[in-house]
């Protein structure tokens, strides 16, 4: 059970609420947007951001997914693994490969830009200042500057995702469907 309790939309601003609502769309985050409804200023610029980031599809979505699975593996976030876990095998990933992250090296199911992303985001996660300025030349090689930077941003925020889920302890909307030792998770 959350620390803190679930607000439900019809509480809050019409404004905020069309957001909460909305944010159904992007994946089944009930209950941590329940519990961000606290702050209603946050919903509205965190859950929006998100949206409006997925619905533009800069960068590939099979990079930001596995960007955001190696994040909360690194992290130990089981909220976020198991939300992300699937849509990353949607966009091909194997269910071994994705048990095997946040293993880039010799993770056979990962193609050459796939560990790279591994790469970066175990980078961002553990030791952000010290990336390497070469290593952006690696990354050059396949994505603009803007998907650089909206990489490292969806990196940057799953991380704060990461502990807003542990430090509140929200709990897992998919245990309901899926118990935690399944599989798939």
């Amino acid at each position: 059970m959350s620390r803190v309790r679930h607000i439900p939309a019809s509480e809050l601003p019409a404004g905020v609420a069309d957001v909460y609502r909305r944010f159904g769309t992007y994946g089944p985050f009930a209950n941590q947007v329940a519990v961000m409804a606290h702050v209603p200023s946050a919903l509205t610029h965190l859950m929006s951001l998100l949206m409006e980031l997925k619905s533009q599809r800069n960068v590939r979505w099979r990079y930001v997914e596995l960007a955001i699975v190696t994040t909360s593996k690194l992290n130990e976030c089981h909220y976020c693994v198991a939300h992300h876990a699937e849509p990353l095998r949607i966009e091909g990933i194997a269910e071994e490969t994705v048990e095997r992250l946040p293993e880039f090296e010799n993770n056979p199911g990962l193609d050459a830009v796939d560990r790279l992303v591994v790469e970066y985001t175990i980078a961002v996660t553990l030791t952000p200042q010290r990336i390497p300025d070469w290593f952006f030349t690696r990354l050059r090689e396949h994505f603009s500057e803007a998907q650089i930077v909206e990489l490292t941003l969806r990196i940057a925020l799953c991380g704060f995702f990461n502990r807003f889920n542990y430090a509140l302890q929200i709990d897992d909307e998919l245990e309901r469907h899926f118990p935690p030792d399944a599989a798939h998770i």
